[in-house]
């Protein structure tokens, strides 16, 4: 009886102390919305890099900041469109919509780095963004709502950046 009543307190503490977990897990986002001013589209054709305060690139080494792209620069990519051609419009990440996005750890110490925004037609200057920890997308509800009571509403909005036209 005491064998028996042992494995019953096993197995209720055991199943009671697993918690369940969403797919992204210990992920975050950084979504950026770059814009001409006074217009809403997000501007094709832009590379979007993490870099230092000198504008040097961030390696992600041993997947330090994010979990994708190990020992590599950390380039966001665009969201891109899942729906068909005679459907309404769907995006890979719907939260996001037409933006750019990069994913990293929960831990990621935003505050410490800057977006280094490049427009590879050159019609658009070069411009250096700090990052603030309310810019990060938490995607999973527990850690959500940590941050939105640690920064108040300001969470998971894309970086809106207005791209200013290089002067002649």
């Amino acid at each position: 009886m005491k064998i028996l009543s042992f494995f019953f307190l096993f197995f209720t503490l055991s199943t009671v102390g697993q918690v369940p977990h969403c797919g992204f897990d210990f992920t975050s986002y950084l979504v950026v919305k770059a814009h001409e001013d006074g217009k809403s589209e997000n501007i094709a054709d832009l590379k979007i890099t993490l870099v230092n305060e000198k504008g040097v690139e961030i390696i992600n080494e041993n997947n330090k900041y994010s979990w994708k792209n190990a020992n590599q620069a950390l380039i966001f990519t665009r969201n891109h469109l899942i729906s068909k051609s005679n459907e309404p419009e769907k995006w890979f990440f719907p939260y996001a919509g037409d933006t750019y996005l990069l994913s990293v750890t929960n831990t990621f110490p935003a505050e410490d780095f800057y977006l280094k925004i490049q427009d590879t037609k050159g019609v658009f200057q070069e411009q250096l963004v700090q990052l603030q920890a309310f810019n990060m997308y938490i995607l999973c509800s527990s850690e959500n709502e940590r941050q939105a009571r640690t920064f108040g509403p300001r969470t998971n909005s894309p970086i809106e950046v207005v791209l200013l036209p290089k002067t002649k």
